[in-house]
């Protein structure tokens, strides 16, 4: 199934669209129980106090950082549960599915314009896993709102650019990408420190990964063999 595409520009049709998409998931799966936790890839887990994403939380991620975006995504999306992206237009169907991300499994929401907020809030009645990219800082009562949808319908959000009142803060530092010889080689892996704070983590989480590793998925990072590889350090410009 190709990935579902949805235009957000007027409200009433986001309505309809969202209406659709729900009656055809209620086909596909039951949302009838909650779980405790949606799933991250396993070199991630550690980080999150519940080992995954918990529904109703917030989680703010870096504007620029879309490949652990996508890494997130594709974990929720292979255990059979949908996801969302609004207002990342840039976003690449290619580099979803090479993360791992399963197509059938996931709507965009490309330009929803100055209604990106009720986008998102109507997407989150139907997905579990909902990704936003907000084009201004939202109010507190636009946050609150969205927030509140969240909770009642145990949907989790991560915020490429961050979100005021996140329940947690993911960063990255550090990068280095792997493959490099003496001034010519493939590139074969990148790896980077993730860390974790947030309201139930006061203290930084962290982990060194690759990201993408070699097989283009994020993987643990093997420090005895990467170690030993010339590696190209990212320079701030």
């Amino acid at each position: 199934m190709a990935v579902a595409s949805i235009s957000a520009a007027e409200d009433p049709s986001t309505r309809l669209d969202v209406l659709r998409l729900r009656e055809q998931i209620d086909r596909m799966q039951r949302r009838t129980a909650r779980v405790e936790a949606l799933p991250v890839p396993e070199p991630l887990s550690r980080l999150f106090p519940d080992g995954g994403l918990r529904p109703g939380a917030s989680y703010a991620l870096p504007p620029r950082e879309t490949g652990l975006l996508l890494a997130l995504l594709g974990e929720v999306s292979r255990t059979g549960a949908w996801c969302a992206v609004v207002g990342v237009p840039e976003l690449s169907v290619e580099a979803a599915e090479g993360h791992g991300v399963d197509l059938s499994r996931l709507a965009l929401l490309p330009s929803p314009g100055v209604r990106w907020l009720q986008a998102a809030s109507a997407a989150a009645e139907v997905f579990p896993l909902v990704a936003v990219r907000p084009p201004s800082r939202p109010g507190t009562t636009e946050v609150a709102r969205l927030e509140a949808r969240l909770r009642d319908r145990g949907a989790a959000l991560l915020a490429l650019g961050g979100w005021p009142g996140a329940d947690a803060e993911v960063a990255t530092a550090d990068p280095e990408w792997h493959g490099i010889g003496q001034g010519h080689g493939l590139i074969s892996a990148r790896a980077l420190t993730v860390s974790l704070t947030g309201r139930r983590v006061p203290r930084p989480r962290r982990t060194r990964v690759l990201l993408p590793g070699p097989t283009g998925h994020i993987e643990n990072l093997p420090a005895a063999t990467i170690g030993a590889r010339p590696a190209l350090s990212a320079v701030a410009s």
